[in-house]
């Protein structure tokens, strides 16, 4: 769950400057219980279904991408013989309908709703409802399987002529080619009362207890369930061209472009983000909404718990990821943070991060000036940093209780002691890297061993022998792991999801992390290995399976960072401020550093131990442009030897000013 540095690569000896330009292209990959793609993946999406906490898109080619929440396997889109024409997303369970005429279905199927009946061929149209699916074939009849309990499944005389078909949460409906809704299903919210006169839609729409209908007039008529004004279209009800409904809100889509949504705003589904304009599509979800762009972007708003809005957003410009539990946090280039899940509140922005850790249900955010920051739930103190805060170097958020590393190597522990996991054996000095699990904690000495402290259940807290060369380490929930000098993984603790063993070949891992039933590993050549036990999609490992450079694990949802970043967004920083950091802080054997500029100037950077010896110049007195600038060191002196684990100084002189910033290498 929380090792709390990020291992990488090693690479030939270089030297990599960075001006100003367009964000950097490190994204997430997320999979098990969130799915989260790139944003590539979700441009140019010829249609959109929003589910109640996951979503699918249909591309140009005829594939589907899914993301969102998955632990029905809801996202994990199955094989298909023919392109898919048109899609519908449930609560659980979702439904592709392909060109040769054929339904798949995958996901949940606890009441039947992924068993397309015989014939599966001549559907022209598929929806998919809380529990049950619809299908509309190409003789104007409609089909329905899976939960019948309100009778959702009964569709009623006339049996043909259908042209359209909405499934809400227990209820269906049916647009003939005459205007007129046919309604079936639970009625105890008048969901079945559809406004006369009848006969003169165009259009119809099945949320979670209420109905929608496009007028051919382009007025909406709704109907049902309006405790939170879902069924109160807005003024002035002309002008629409579609509508869907979520599970207690609307939306509208009008002619000029724009959306308008009503009802609940519980997750901010209904606040379409600025500009509101040249939207050509719509789909309302559970607590959230999807709109696509004429030019081919897709918007999300509301409920991200599920990653249902793709994760972070944008999905792009990350350097560091952490998740626990079911909620994630991630760096981005510029040292802002941003979170989703439960608990998805972001610090100050005006505050300049170099590090992250997610909890159960709360966050740890390190600022450039060693202060840690820390919110959410703050249940047995876990966010109550002991004084003093400041010369942090990493930090480590377990389930209930926090980890911090200090400058002189010390470890402080606050937050729940119910296990001893706040109880650092003496003596509390030379640690290098820390890490905290569900009810224990583990320290990395100077000299490569391992202190675990907490509970011993399983011995979790016991390294085995040689307790020597370790250079990472990381604590699950009853598990901890080690990462060698040489590249295998040690594991002890509890096997229950059988985590002990680790795949061959046992090389060339250069990170690690534990979840709370899987351990992941990130080799050398930037492919991802999974090991341990879960019914979640956890071992269905992003394809491509390289070019990643770091890894967090949560609960039953795990993420993985491709790229990194190979460019920075432009800043217009404060005069004179240098705002010198570096990522990832500590690290093995390569970090990032940035720092900005006021105005164009010449730039000394170099790199100094604790001793104040100069051991390598990065930027001679170049001139540079005003704006970001990036550096990439190597872990090497000046005489291209490697350099010992430790921590170094990065100085910066430019404009008559003099930075510093602490960095830690890990080896």
């Amino acid at each position: 769950m929380t090792r709390r540095w990020r291992g990488f690569a090693c690479v030939a000896a270089g030297l990599l400057i960075l001006a100003s330009g367009a964000r950097g292209q490190g994204s997430l990959v997320g999979w098990g219980g969130q799915v989260v793609v790139s944003d590539d993946d979700l441009r140019d999406l010829a249609a959109i279904a929003a589910g109640d906490s996951h979503n699918l898109g249909l591309r140009a080619d005829g594939t589907v991408v899914a993301w969102g929440r998955n632990l029905d396997r809801q996202c994990e889109v199955p094989a298909a013989g023919a392109p898919f024409i048109a899609i519908s997303a449930g609560s659980t369970h979702s439904l592709g309908l392909q060109a040769d005429g054929s339904i798949l279905a995958w996901g949940s199927n606890e009441f039947g709703q992924c068993d397309v009946p015989w014939p599966e061929n001549g559907f022209v149209a598929v929806a998919a409802g809380y529990q049950h699916s619809l299908a509309l074939r190409d003789d104007g009849s409609i089909v329905a399987w899976g939960s019948n309990e309100y009778g959702q499944c009964d569709v009623p005389y006339p049996f043909l002529d259908y042209v359209a078909i909405a499934a809400g949460y227990y209820h269906s409906y049916g647009l003939t080619s005459d205007g007129w809704i046919w309604a079936w299903g639970d009625d105890t919210f008048d969901e079945l009362d559809v406004p006369v006169p009848n006969g003169q839609y165009a259009a119809v729409a099945a949320g979670g207890g209420h109905g929608l209908a496009l007028r051919t007039d382009g007025s909406v008529a709704a109907w049902g369930w309006n405790f939170a004004g879902q069924c109160t279209v807005p003024a002035p009800n002309a002008g629409f061209l579609a509508v869907s409904a979520g599970a207690a809100h609307s939306l509208g889509l009008k002619d000029d472009g724009t959306v308008v949504a009503w009802g609940s705003n519980s997750d901010g589904q209904r606040d379409v983000p600025a500009p509101n304009a040249g939207f050509v599509k719509i789909a309302a979800g559970g607590s959230h909404s999807l709109g696509v762009k004429a030019d081919g972007s897709l918007v999300h708003w509301g409920s991200n718990v599920w990653s249902q809005g793709n994760g972070p957003r944008p999905n792009a410009g990350i350097v560091a990821v952490s998740a626990a539990d079911y909620q994630s946090i991630a760096l981005r280039d510029d040292g802002s943070v941003v979170t989703w899940g439960p608990t998805s509140l972001d610090p100050d922005p005006e505050d300049v991060f170099t590090a992250v850790s997610a909890g159960f249900t709360h966050y740890l955010a390190l600022r450039t000036d060693g202060m840690v920051v820390a919110w959410g739930s703050n249940e047995y103190g876990k966010c109550n940093v002991p004084a003093p805060n400041t010369d942090f170097l990493a930090i480590a958020a377990g389930k209930d209780h926090s980890l911090g590393l200090r400058d002189d190597f010390t470890v402080a522990a606050w937050g729940s002691n119910a296990w001893g996991q706040r109880n650092v054996p003496a003596p509390n000095a030379q640690f290098i890297a820390v890490a905290a699990g569900w009810i224990h904690s583990l320290g990395l000495k100077r000299d490569g061993s391992v202190v675990g402290w907490g509970a011993a259940v399983y011995g979790g807290c016991a390294p085995p022998e040689p307790n020597a060369d370790f250079v990472a380490i990381a604590a699950g929930n009853l598990v901890s792991l080690g990462l060698k000098a040489d590249g295998s993984v040690v594991v002890w603790g509890s096997d229950l999801d059988q985590q002990l063993t680790v795949p061959e070949p046992n090389s060339g891992f250069v990170a690690i992390e534990a979840g709370s039933h899987v351990c992941l590993g990130l080799k050398d050549d930037g492919s991802v290995v999974a090991w341990g036990s879960g019914p979640y999609g956890e071992f269905a490992l992003p394809q491509p399976n390289t070019g990643f450079t770091a890894l967090a694990a949560g609960e039953t949802h795990f993420l993985a960072l491709r790229g990194g970043p190979t460019a920075v967004a432009d800043l217009v920083p404060s005069p004179g401020a240098h705002r010198l950091r570096n990522h990832p802080n500590p690290f093995n054997p390569r970090t990032t550093i940035v720092f900005d500029l006021a105005s164009p100037q010449p730039v000394h950077l170099a790199v100094f131990d604790t001793r104040g010896r100069q051991v390598r110049a990065l930027v001679r007195g170049d001139a540079l442009p005003a704006g970001r600038h990036t550096v990439v060191w190597d872990g090497r002196g000046d005489d291209g030897w490697e350099l010992p684990s430790g921590v170094y100084l990065s100085r910066l002189a430019a404009g008559g000013l003099v930075s510093q910033g602490r960095m830690t290498m890990v080896r």
